[in-house]
């Protein structure tokens, strides 16, 4: 049975913080995170009848939210600015947070990452899922999941360590 008009509202109201958080993490600007939210809303609304049970609420919208991020980051064709990930904060360790250097060092990491990192580094720092919940909003495997985490660790542990030589070379640059 489909769920009422106003059951509807009610259910993806509640959904939107979460949303914002993990479209924030993905696309690295906040302002098109809230456009992106947006328009998974618009995108929720018009598919509203496909959703039969209100428990599958978070992974339906999730999925929704994750593939409206997708589109935009392919229709941009680029990756996100380093001032534009400053707005996002998207680092889950309050004590990296007070660092700007560390942070801003962080955010350009990310920005290097491909949007399949991102957003798999979202949806489990983000949006603090668990394996098995990211399987479920991707509708993946959680071995797929799992590895797919992994690879996009690895891949943000490499891009951090070029950052950090980056950093020292135009340190000693300057001196």
């Amino acid at each position: 049975m489909a769920i009422d008009e106003a059951g509807f509202i009610a259910l993806l109201t509640g959904r939107l913080d979460d949303a914002n958080r993990v479209a924030t993490w993905i696309l690295g600007d906040a302002t098109a995170a809230e456009d992106a939210v947006q328009e998974s809303a618009a995108r929720a609304w018009r598919s509203r009848d496909s959703l039969r049970d209100d428990a599958t609420m978070p992974a339906w919208f999730g999925r929704i939210v994750v593939n409206t991020c997708r589109d935009e980051l392919r229709r941009r064709g680029r990756r996100p600015s380093v001032a534009d990930l400053r707005l996002a904060d998207p680092l889950p360790d309050p004590s990296i947070r007070t660092n700007p250097e560390d942070r801003d060092e962080v955010a350009r990491a990310l920005g290097r990452l491909n949007p399949d990192a991102r957003v798999v580094l979202a949806l489990r720092y983000g949006a603090d899922l668990t394996v098995p919940a990211i399987a479920a909003r991707l509708g993946i495997p959680e071995g797929t999941a799992k590895t797919r985490l992994r690879d996009a660790l690895d891949a943000a542990r490499r891009a951090m360590a070029a950052e950090r030589a980056a950093a020292i070379r135009a340190e000693e640059a300057r001196a």
